[in-house]
Order: C-alpha cells, then sequence, then structure tokens
C-alpha cells in the first residue's frame, strides 16, 4: 500500500511538473508571437489584444445617443479649483533656477524629422513623416515658428486642440 501511495505522489508530481513546463512554454510563446507581431503589424496585435465582448450586457447604444452624451460631457464649462497641495509644490519649485534659454535650429528640426517613422498616423497637416523628410526647405521655417511658440510661452491651439472621431468598435453598430 505504501508503494502505491509512493508511486501515486511521484505521478502527481510528474503531471505537475509537465502541466508549469507547458504552461511556460505557452507564455513564452505567446510573448514571442506579440513581440514578433508588434515589430510587424501593431494593428493586428491590438486588436488581437482586445478583450472579447461580453454577451448579454444589454443593447449597444446608438450612435446618436452617444454623440448627445459627449457633446453635453464636452460643451459644459471646466471650474478647477487650486487645492493646497499646488502651493506647496510652487514654494518647492521657487528655489530652482531656471533652465537656460532653448534655441531651435533647422538642424534641430531635420534631426527630428530624420528618426520619425515614415508611415504613422497623420497629423493636423495631413503629411506622412516619409515626404516632411523630403521638405526640406520648409525645416527653417518650422524651427522659426517653434521658437517663436517657445520666446511667447504659448502654444497656438492648433498644436494644442484636436478633433476626436466617433469610432464604434463592432462595425455591425453603424446603421
Amino acid at each position: 500500500m505504501q508503494k502505491l501511495t509512493e508511486r501515486i505522489d511521484d505521478l502527481k508530481q510528474r503531471i505537475a511538473a509537465w502541466g508549469k513546463r507547458i504552461w511556460r512554454y505557452t507564455k513564452r510563446s505567446t510573448r514571442f508571437n506579440q513581440n514578433r507581431l508588434f515589430q510587424s503589424d501593431q494593428k493586428r496585435l491590438y486588436i488581437s489584444l482586445e478583450r472579447p465582448i461580453v454577451s448579454g450586457t444589454g443593447p449597444a447604444p446608438n450612435q446618436a445617443e452617444t454623440v448627445v452624451f459627449w457633446c453635453g460631457l464636452w460643451s459644459e464649462p471646466v471650474n478647477n479649483s487650486e487645492s493646497p497641495w499646488t502651493e506647496v509644490v510652487a514654494s518647492g519649485c521657487a528655489s530652482i533656477m531656471p533652465m537656460d534659454p532653448v534655441i531651435i535650429t533647422p538642424d534641430d528640426v531635420a534631426e527630428a524629422v530624420r528618426r520619425s517613422p515614415n508611415w504613422k498616423s497623420l497629423g493636423l497637416d495631413g503629411l506622412h513623416h516619409y515626404w516632411l523628410k523630403g521638405f526640406m526647405v520648409c525645416y527653417a521655417v518650422l524651427a522659426r515658428q517653434f521658437q517663436e511658440a517657445l520666446n511667447q510661452k504659448s502654444l497656438p491651439s492648433l498644436l494644442t486642440t484636436g478633433i476626436t472621431h466617433l469610432v464604434p468598435k463592432d462595425q455591425n453598430l453603424i446603421a
């Protein structure tokens, strides 16, 4: 009876070891495939990472209700009140020496554009970086505009304002 108990215990340990080995292999394989997919096709990776839709949560809102909800939320004025901790931070930062002035040159713009990925999403200008890399004539103008924004200590509204597009995840919901 003792040999049978020992044999059962031995088999249980072997099964647990194999299970752990399979778990480690699956985890490593998933990580490897996700890394490879991130380098080749990020869109497909992010789609695969999305959690599946849970059924039975109720009907999905229609587009008109969603637009009304977000428009109502965004149209309300924001009233931020300063908390006491901001005064503590401000008094702590008073002893910090100001930074040397930054001067942006056309070479800085050229370097930033050179390092930017070619076909990432468009900016407000509607240009891919691939095309901007060829417009070397505009680097001086861009450097001057960035420098003016720094000197005025305020950004133009085109740099701080954007357009939000409502895109439902399930394309079947679009009617």
